[in-house]
């Protein structure tokens, strides 16, 4: 009977000090919410470098979320099977000289790897008269006085359709007879579309291609890039028999390898010890080839957005910082200015932990504020970005928001630790006499 009396009463202590705290923190947020109130522009100049902080987040986390959204999109166009094969490193950036000086892979490579590799399914091979750091030239494309510069020409195989998972939105795809024959054919890409025939069908026309005369028979599905653009959108592709009638001094060859199901890993490495022995590299120097996949693509451009977060982090982190010392300034004049006050406060009973707690709230109240504010300025932000820019669909990742608000509550606490022990610590009867 006594043991329950005495947990009744225990359990009664602790929902009265609960109710107390609970208080205690209300009153004290009141307060803090009145002196933000009362000195309002001195307040938004002090949060100002927190809500920049904060903004910047919040911006580039929306930007970075939209362009991690279209990279996973345009990794999934080309498909988890397919894998591309390069003379240069699969990298962004312009190429080593030993690179440009690595011999072209050839059409004989291509076939090698289509019967000699078991988890391979199809082999596609896309002819280019030059590749440069950034892929191939641009080439002129005429038709009725007008004219593209920046069109991209290139001959392919007839299985090319199937590996790119591209898709024909008019007209049709060349075949092997085409090829055989080394029709003057072509494909074009939208943009090529648009450009000359916005008014009229495509399909049967002539135009010129870096001086050489072909009938339009199909255009490609528009084909989804990152911030919208996409080189091929503007390619004129022909047949690649056709290609090498046109250019016969081409040799730059871009490989398309459709692996089995689930086999992926074992194409590239049949794939990795046929070419070496073809191309002849010795067993301790390294491939003088490239192997490229969408995965790869996904990963490479990851890898540069989370060095732009970082940096971004690094400069948000300034404006949090200069905020915080705005903070802790402000926050001590303050302490000055109301010494009188504090000391009342003790005179009629406030202990050292409420005076404490006043300030620490007042402070992370105060920049509490300004990650709200910065958090709204950075949504802003991103829907003009969508207004404007509609090719990038920035959206507001949920745990932006959150650690921009997190952060800066942070600052707050962090910063106003020294004005608050300072406020508690005066004494009562020293601040009372305080003028």
């Amino acid at each position: 009977m006594d043991s329950e009396l005495h947990l009744r009463a225990a359990l009664s202590t602790r929902a009265e000090v609960a109710k107390r705290a609970r208080k205690a923190f209300r009153e004290n947020l009141l307060l803090a919410l009145d002196t933000l109130r009362t000195h309002k522009f001195r307040s938004l100049l002090t949060i100002l470098g927190v809500l920049i902080g904060t903004m910047t987040v919040i911006a580039v986390a929306s930007i970075i979320a939209g362009l991690d959204r279209q990279v996973v999109e345009i990794a999934e166009q080309f498909g988890t099977r397919t894998i591309w094969v390069m003379k240069m490193d699969f990298s962004v950036g312009r190429m080593t000289r030993e690179e440009r000086m690595r011999k072209p892979l050839t059409f004989e490579d291509a076939m090698a790897i289509r019967e000699q590799c078991p988890s391979v399914e199809e082999v596609s091979a896309v002819l280019f008269k030059e590749l440069h750091d950034f892929g191939p030239p641009p080439t002129s494309v005429k038709y009725k006085g007008q004219e593209m510069l920046d069109a991209q020409f290139a001959g392919a195989t007839p299985e090319h359709m199937r590996l790119v998972n591209a898709s024909i939105a008019d007209g049709r795809f060349f075949t092997q007879t085409d090829d055989l024959h080394r029709r003057d054919v072509a494909v074009i890409g939208d943009a090529v579309s648009e450009r000359f025939f916005a008014n009229e069908d495509p399909i049967g026309k002539s135009i010129l291609v870096d001086g050489h005369a072909v009938e339009v028979i199909g255009v490609f599905t528009k084909f989804k890039g990152l911030l919208g653009d996409n080189s091929d959108d503007r390619s004129v592709m022909v047949p690649y028999q056709t290609f090498k009638k046109f250019q016969p001094m081409a040799k730059e060859n871009f490989l398309i390898v459709l692996a089995y199901p689930g086999r992926v890993g074992d194409a590239m490495e049949e794939m990795r010890g046929l070419l070496r022995r073809r191309r002849h590299v010795k067993l301790e120097d390294p491939d003088s080839f490239g192997f490229g996949t969408a995965e790869l693509i996904v990963r490479q451009l990851r890898d540069i957005m989370s060095t732009v977060v970082l940096v971004t982090v690094v400069i948000s982190s300034v404006g949090l910082l200069v905020g915080g010392i705005g903070v802790m300034n402000i926050m001590l004049v303050s302490v000055t200015e109301r010494t009188r006050e504090i000391g009342v406060r003790k005179a009629i009973g406030a202990r050292r932990s409420d005076i404490t707690w006043q300030f620490l709230l007042e402070a992370m109240t105060l920049t509490g504020l300004g990650g709200v504010l910065g958090i709204l300025a950075g949504i802003t932000i991103s829907m003009l970005v969508r207004t404007f820019v509609p090719s990038l669909p920035s959206s507001v990742p949920l745990w932006s928001v959150a650690a921009g608000f997190a952060v800066a509550v942070s600052v707050g606490l962090f910063f106003g630790i020294w004005p608050a022990l300072k406020a508690s610590r005066l004494d009562p009867i020293v601040a009372l006499r305080y003028e």
